[in-house]
């Protein structure tokens, strides 16, 4: 198992529990005493675990956290590549769509190769990056400007701005967040406005979050949860979830992880 892969299945357990030990992560990944403890070391810096004696403690969020776009990315690996798949199935050719900043939508922009004569609108450093990267001639990029956050967003009025006069068929959002009062969060002001200006130009908009974001609420509020047309998670979404989202969204899709059961065993 790779490194990043021991630190998402260490992360999911601390998510689970509130705390691992060393001594039970020995065991279950098969791995010595000081890899385990370097995998601690790594998670600890990225501000993703707190260490304690003989192990590690889950970090108590506030709602104005925000971390990295590094630090996100070693979270639910395995739940973002399933959703990805499933949403990229949502895109047509020669549409123009929308992708916010995540790394949800950076794995989605991944998935976007095989389809042609795409226009995509993004706020995301990294997204353009992954998109320019496909070499394809058929494909318009564009970036907003702004001011860049922790998570690679550009954000503020000059995005904002870029996206008011534009009409997108589909936007895909991620988000930090999403709960039954709060709808659909984020820690930073100025990402929530940008996040906003991107829904308000979305003919059509799908929020791709995996089912540890369910109950996590930051600061600002994006959109409620009944503005979501679709909803894609994962099968790991809580009954109670389920019920209150699939309620209030247009359509609430979860996918299913292959050998999820079988990795955390």
């Amino acid at each position: 198992m790779l490194a990043r892969q021991r630190q998402a299945v260490i992360l999911e357990e601390v998510r689970r529990t509130g705390a691992v030990r060393v001594s039970d992560l020995v065991v279950r990944l098969g791995v010595s005493d000081m890899t385990v403890r370097r995998d601690l070391d790594v998670l600890a810096a990225r501000g993703l675990v707190e260490k304690v004696y003989g192990g590690a403690t889950s970090v108590v969020g506030r709602s104005t956290d925000e971390p990295g776009f590094e630090a996100k990315s070693v979270r639910q690996l395995p739940e973002k590549e399933a959703i990805a798949a499933f949403a990229a199935g949502l895109v047509r050719p020669g549409t123009a769509i929308g992708l916010s900043a995540g790394t949800t939508t950076w794995t989605l922009a991944r998935f976007l190769d095989d389809i042609p004569d795409l226009t995509v609108v993004t706020n995301s450093i990294r997204v353009a990056d992954v998109l320019q990267q496909s070499g394809r001639t058929d494909r318009t990029v564009v970036l907003t400007g702004g001011v860049r956050t922790p998570s690679d967003a550009l954000v503020g009025p000059v995005a904002v701005q870029a996206l008011r006069s534009l009409h997108l068929d589909v936007v895909f959002l991620g988000v930090h967040g999403m709960a039954e009062r709060s709808g659909f969060t984020t820690p930073n002001l100025n990402e929530s406005e940008t996040d906003r200006a991107l829904v308000d130009a979305a003919g059509r908009v799908v929020v791709v979050a995996d089912h540890t974001k369910w109950g996590t609420v930051g600061i600002s509020t994006i959109a409620a949860l009944d503005e979501a047309d679709v909803l894609v998670s994962d099968e790991g979404l809580a009954e109670p979830a389920r019920t209150v989202l699939g309620e209030q969204v247009g359509e609430l899709v979860l996918a299913h992880v292959p050998g999820r059961g079988e990795e955390l065993a």
